[in-house]
């Protein structure tokens, strides 16, 4: 049932209305460049507004990633998480613990059958997404889910031909977060603007020291756990967690890769495993524009950003904030002689910081946290939310633009685990 009343935040945190995001994604285009290094934050958001029925979630799968946005929805006023399903009783306990209000079950179809749960947010382990999915959409409730969408083209595409056929009446929104975040938004009308000038080449890295390896008394269950590193299940770095980079790139550039060539190896973990641990690849785009994207699990050092060269400046994402470096060449905009200087490694350069005088008077530099400012996921689901309120609406991270960036995740995987070149034909991300 859709939720007569418009939606707020706690008092402690920004409301993210469809109005505040193209506030924030407009942006953007009200502030200039200059020589040097900027660093770009999102506008301050609307007033928190009221709220009297919150939308009541289900969530299915309480992982690592499932806790997450558990955490995230019991800090919305927005949500009332009413349910959790795992199949593992070790993590129903824990959601007994961490969430004692919600309802917990080891099968999903019990959440679907409650008639007074309006949507689900699907966490489950990417290969058992489909299923899921289409029998949610059955049970008339509208879904969040993770992304990629599936391990393989051919799952992916039933999810998303079955979410065009209900994309009238219900949502359905992946999970690809930098598509919702004020501070992506911000950056992309940036670029969109000019202010790099022609675009050279992109790179996206990933890097963290973990296994990926999971332990347990229980083989099945072990087994079960390890899904990211059984080659028939697993998308690999690049899926698994590049699709988000690699989406970022496509919705920057508006365009779909065309090819990639892909390189893969196990550097660290050689414990017969035959997912890489460690991969890299190159993605080439229609407007001859390269993306370059390194991922590992034996390394944490320079941890995760992306980078958009430009032949007037290179713009970097990291941490949720963004710097601009300006070419020496580049045009100069007439402002930059009132705009904060900040120091950047060996580099001083102007920073461009939304309410920059309160930050000055917080005695707070454009590297610490913003007050108020939330968690990509916060703002994901915040966007779920209001178009479960007020839609539905085509969410920005919607079927095609999930199909897209996930088809080419898996055809990367693949290029890295056969280190080969493949094809990307357009076709490919027809749906049919």
């Amino acid at each position: 049932m859709k939720q007569k009343n418009p939606l707020s935040a706690s008092p402690d945190t920004p409301s993210l209305s469809r109005r505040a995001f193209l506030k924030k994604s407009s942006l953007a285009t009200l502030v200039g460049v200059s020589s040097g290094v900027f660093e770009i934050r999102a506008a301050p958001a609307e007033p928190p507004r009221t709220v009297e029925d919150p939308i009541r979630i289900g969530l299915i799968g309480f992982g690592e990633w499932g806790r997450e946005i558990a955490a995230t929805l019991t800090r919305m006023e927005q949500a009332q998480l009413a349910a959790v399903c795992d199949t593992y009783d070790v993590m129903l306990r824990r959601a007994e613990r961490s969430v004692p209000q919600a309802a917990r079950y080891t099968d999903y179809r019990a959440v679907l059958d409650d008639p007074d749960i309006q949507a689900v947010v699907i966490a489950t382990p990417t290969h058992l997404h489909k299923q899921i999915v289409l029998d949610a959409f059955e049970a008339g409730k509208h879904v969040y889910c993770e992304a990629p969408m599936a391990h393989t083209v051919d799952d992916a595409r039933e999810i998303a031909r079955a979410a065009r056929a209900v994309e009238d009446r219900l949502i359905f929104q992946v999970g690809l977060l930098h598509r919702s975040d004020p501070q992506y938004r911000s950056v992309f009308g940036f670029i969109r603007s000019g202010a790099i000038g022609r675009s050279v080449m992109t790179r996206s890295q990933w890097h963290a020291k973990q296994s990926w390896r999971r332990t347990s008394p229980n083989r099945e269950r072990e087994r079960a756990l390890n899904w990211r590193l059984d080659p028939e299940l697993s998308t690999g770095i690049i899926g698994e967690v590049g699709v988000h980079q690699l989406d970022t790139i496509f919705w920057i550039l508006q365009e779909r890769p065309e090819a990639v060539h892909g390189f893969g190896q196990v550097m660290l973990w050689d414990d017969g495993r035959e997912v890489p641990d460690t991969i890299q690849a190159v993605l080439r785009f229609p407007g001859k524009v390269h993306m370059i994207y390194d991922g590992t699990l034996a390394s944490s050092f320079d941890g995760q950003y992306d980078m958009f060269y430009g032949s007037d400046s290179t713009i970097m994402l990291r941490d949720q904030k963004a710097w601009m470096f300006k070419e020496v060449d580049a045009p100069m905009l007439g402002w930059e002689v009132y705009a904060r200087k900040d120091k950047f490694y060996t580099e001083t350069g102007i920073a461009l910081v939304a309410n920059a005088t309160k930050l000055d008077s917080l005695s707070l530099s454009p590297t610490d946290p913003i007050p108020g400012q939330e968690t990509p996921l916060w703002y994901a689901m915040a966007e779920f939310l209001e178009n479960n309120a007020f839609g539905p609406y085509p969410p920005a991270a919607n079927y095609q633009v999930g199909y897209e960036a996930t088809v080419a995740a898996i055809k990367a995987h693949e290029a890295t685990m056969q280190e080969t070149s493949i094809t990307l034909d357009e076709t490919l991300y027809d749906i049919g």
